[in-house]
């Protein structure tokens, strides 16, 4: 379930990042609030334009951790909210998630679809 404060976040301008851990350590990459959907069963369907390192590291692990907020909607002690969402990803090259976004975003190569093991509200 995604709660509706998150929901908030998404409408919003803002930085997302993602943390992924492969077989040469950690990596992170960004993204943008705006561009994350959610999928009718609560998955986050991010556009993937290049995070090609991304996508090796996912495939050696898939266990992500994704940090994203807004400095515009109200946090848990005042203006400004933050999530931390774990959980396990896979890229999509095809089918319904993937044209969903490619509707979005021409430039999209793939879909990276994250199913949340949980989602915290950080601040």
């Amino acid at each position: 379930m995604i709660p509706e404060k998150l929901l908030e976040i998404l409408k919003q301008d803002g930085v997302v990042a993602i943390a992924t851990l492969g077989q040469d350590g950690p990596h992170m990459v960004n993204t943008w609030n705006s561009y994350i959907r959610i999928s009718a069963d609560g998955r986050l369907l991010i556009p993937a334009g290049y995070m090609h390192r991304t996508e090796a590291n996912i495939s050696f692990n898939p266990d992500v951790l994704i940090t994203l907020g807004s400095s515009k909607v109200q946090g848990l002690h005042g203006p400004g909210a933050g999530f931390l969402i774990k959980g396990k990803a896979k890229f999509i090259t095809s089918g319904p998630d993937f044209d969903l976004l490619k509707s979005k975003f021409e430039w999209l190569r793939a879909t990276l679809a994250v199913t949340p093991d949980s989602v915290t509200q950080t601040w």
